[in-house]
């Protein structure tokens, strides 16, 4: 009959040991430099984009800078307000490539606000398009379009996660990790995070 839930047993070890080498591999000036701008836009206004699972886990980074005392808005939302010059877009897409991400930031670097990229992808137009530029690794589903033929040819097996699945756990373990740093750097208790958790749910 086989191990018991062989493939979900192996699946998560598939993303345990690829989240870790994909916070081992961050370039720690990128990420210093992402915090620091974040920090330097405590008084300005944070926005945040991501498509499809990308945009759940911008929107959880988003709850994590609002419970921070951060101005920190998703964009897509009815209540999301205008950009101005000088405010900071967070856009996170691992391809590079989503249209609404790009759109976004393209329309929000020509009103003068700071553009940083969260992709696995430098070389992407999201990449070439930001002003900063933090890459955190994972198999992207484009990666799976570009290197099926090559894995075929070579008998290389195919990952277990569908798709995007190893870029969005990476990227969501790497940005509530920044929180933490975050919090530390502003001596934020996890107490007064709580006072700015919803009380409505």
């Amino acid at each position: 009959m086989g191990e018991r839930l062989k493939w979900l047993r192996a699946a998560a070890n598939e993303i345990l040991e690829g989240a870790r080498k994909a916070i081992d591999s961050l370039d720690l000036d990128q990420v210093e430099k992402m915090i620091n701008k974040i920090l330097e836009a405590r008084d300005r206004k944070i926005f945040i984009i991501g498509m499809g699972r990308s945009g759940f886990v911008a929107r959880a980074f988003t709850l994590r800078l609002m419970n921070l005392g951060f101005n920190v808005y998703f964009i897509g939302e009815t209540v999301t307000p205008a950009v101005d010059k000088g405010d900071l877009l967070i856009a996170i897409s691992g391809s590079g490539i989503t249209k609404m991400v790009l759109t976004a930031s393209e329309t929000a670097k020509q009103i003068g606000a700071y553009i940083i990229a969260v992709t696995s992808r430098p070389d992407s137009p999201l990449g070439q398009l930001a002003d900063h530029v933090v890459v955190v690794k994972g198999r992207t589903k484009i990666a799976v379009q570009e290197n099926y033929l090559a894995r075929q040819l070579s008998g290389e097996r195919e990952p277990l996660t569908p798709l995007g699945t190893m870029f969005e756990n990476n990227c969501m373990i790497f940005l509530d990790s920044l929180i933490v740093e975050l919090m530390y750097r502003l001596q934020a208790t996890e107490m007064e995070l709580w006072k700015r958790h919803a009380t409505i749910e």
